[in-house]
C-alpha cells in the first residue's frame, strides 16, 4: 500500500520511479554505439566497465549495463557490437539490476552478440588481425585513488593505460589509439531522453534548495542544512547526491568546496550552498547564496545583486552558435546599460563573467565528459548541458557569493533546468 501511495505521489509530480532494464530504451544505446562506430571504420573499440560497483561512465553511456568488469567491443568495420560478462540472477537482483541481463542478455541489452567473460581473449585474437586499429580509452573520467601516475613514489599506469599496454604486448605491431575524446565529444550533446532525466534531477534539487533556504536560521549547524538537502532529495526518489553537499560561511568562503559542515551559523552570516542530486545516474549542479537571518547587509546585497544580475543575464543570451566569450561581452554591455559600475569589485572579482558563466558540462558526472570545462570559444549546440556558474570570494571580509544553474541549450535559446530555485 505504501509503495502504491508513493507511486501515485510521484506520478502526480511528473516523476517516474523506474528506469527499466537499462537506463534508457535499447534504441537509445544502439544510436550511441552506431555514432561511435562511424568514427572507427578501420578497427574496433574496446571499452571496459570498472571492476567495482560504480560503473565506468563511458561504458555506461554506450550500453547501460552495470555488471562489474563487463567489456563492450564495437566493430567499426561491420557496425556490430558485442558484450562480454558473466553474472547471476541473484547478484543482479541484489544490486537492483534486471535479472534478465543473465537470462536474456541479447534481448535485454540490444547488442548484436554476447559471450561469457572468459571468451574475451579468444574473440580478440579472432578480430585483431594485421591492419586492424584498436581503440580504447586511455583516461578514466573518475579519478583512481589507488594509483598516482605522476608520483615519483608510485608512478604506475592507470587501469586504462595498463590495458592499452597489455593490448600492445599481446598483439605486437597493432596500433592502439585513445578514443576517450571521441566518446566525450559525443556525450557533450545530450539526447532528449538524457535531458528529461536531468530536468527531473534539477527540479528535485531546486525544491531541496528552497527548503534549505526556508529552514536556515542563526543557531543551526551547517550539517543540519546538509542533512535537510539530502533528505528532501532522497524522499523524492534520488538514491544519491551528485557530489557531497558544499556549504561555506564566514571564514570558510575562500574554500570553494568546503564540505566540513562544522560551523554553527550566527546572525549576520552569508551562506553559500552548492549541491545537487543524481536522478537515475544523471546529475545536476545548483548553488544558492543568501543571508542566514534573511536580511542582507548593504555589502552582502551589493555582491549578491552583481552575481545574480550577471548569472541571470547569461541565460538571456545563450543560444546555438554563440560562444561563451560572446555571451560574456553581451552581458557586460547589458550591465553597463543598466547603470552598474562593472569596475567595482562586486563585478570585477566575479569568476566566469567574461566567459559568459559557462563552466563544466553536466550529465553522467557533475563535471561531465572527462571533467574538463566547456571551451569558452566553442559555439554552443542544441543539447549541450552545462553549469552557468558565477561566483566570487572576499576572504578579507569573510564573504563569498555564488549563483549557479544547470542549463540546456535548445534549438532557439536555452532552458534553465533549475529555474524553480527562488533567487
Amino acid at each position: 500500500m505504501k509503495t502504491k501511495v508513493l507511486a501515485v505521489l510521484f506520478w502526480l509530480a511528473g516523476i517516474s520511479l523506474t528506469a527499466g532494464q537499462l537506463g534508457f530504451e535499447k534504441a537509445e544505446y544502439v544510436m550511441r554505439r552506431q555514432k561511435l562506430m562511424e568514427r572507427i571504420p578501420d578497427g574496433i573499440a574496446i571499452i571496459r566497465n570498472s571492476p567495482v560497483e560504480k560503473p565506468n561512465l563511458d561504458f555506461l553511456y554506450l550500453c547501460g549495463v552495470k555488471v562489474p568488469n563487463a567489456v563492450l567491443v564495437l566493430d567499426g568495420r561491420t557496425r556490430q557490437s558485442t558484450l562480454f560478462y558473466t553474472s547471476s540472477e541473484d547478484y543482479l537482483k541484489g544490486e537492483g539490476q534486471s535479472p534478465e541481463l543473465a537470462t536474456k542478455p541479447l534481448e535485454t541489452t540490444g547488442v548484436d552478440f554476447w559471450f561469457k567473460a572468459d571468451q574475451l581473449g579468444i574473440k580478440l585474437k579472432e578480430w585483431i588481425q594485421p591492419g586492424v586499429v584498436v581503440y580504447t580509452p586511455f583516461s578514466a573520467e573518475e579519478f583512481n585513488i589507488d594509483v598516482n601516475t605522476k608520483s615519483e613514489w608510485d608512478g604506475r599506469l592507470n587501469r586504462e593505460q595498463q590495458f592499452a599496454k597489455v593490448l600492445k604486448d599481446k598483439f605486437p605491431g597493432t596500433e592502439v589509439k585513445d578514443c576517450s575524446q571521441m566518446i566525450w565529444e559525443q556525450r557533450l550533446v545530450k539526447s532528449p531522453a538524457e535531458i528529461e532525466k536531468m530536468r527531473i534531477a534539477a527540479r528535485i534539487g531546486a525544491e531541496a534548495m528552497n527548503a534549505v533556504k526556508d529552514a536556515a536560521k542563526p543557531g543551526m549547524y551547517e550539517y543540519e542544512l546538509s542533512a535537510l538537502f539530502e533528505y528532501e532529495c532522497k524522499r523524492k526518489g534520488c538514491q544519491e547526491m551528485a557530489f557531497e553537499v558544499i556549504i561555506s560561511s564566514a571564514e570558510n568562503h575562500k574554500y570553494l568546496h568546503y564540505a566540513q559542515h562544522n560551523r554553527l551559523l550566527t546572525d549576520g552570516d552569508f551562506l553559500v550552498v552548492d549541491a545537487g542530486p543524481a536522478w537515475q545516474d544523471y546529475d545536476t549542479d545548483i548553488t544558492i547564496s543568501f543571508p542566514v537571518n534573511g536580511k542582507f547587509t548593504p555589502r552582502q546585497k551589493e555582491i549578491y545583486d552583481a552575481c545574480r544580475e550577471v548569472s541571470m543575464a547569461c541565460l538571456e543570451f545563450y543560444k546555438p552558435g554563440i560562444t561563451g566569450y560572446e555571451v560574456g561581452a553581451k552581458v557586460r554591455e547589458l550591465m553597463i546599460s543598466k547603470g552598474y559600475n562593472v569596475e567595482s569589485d562586486a563585478f570585477s572579482r566575479l569568476r566566469f563573467f567574461k566567459e559568459g558563466g559557462i563552466t563544466h558540462s553536466v550529465g553522467l558526472a557533475t563535471h561531465d565528459c572527462g571533467g574538463r570545462d566547456v571551451p569558452k570559444n566553442m559555439p554552443l549546440k542544441p543539447g549541450m548541458v552545462f553549469a552557468c556558474d558565477v561566483f566570487a570570494t572576499f576572504p578579507e571580509e569573510n564573504l563569498g557569493v555564488r549563483v549557479e544553474n544547470t542549463v540546456v541549450i535548445t534549438e532557439t535559446g536555452c532552458e534553465n533546468l533549475s529555474a524553480l530555485v527562488r533567487r
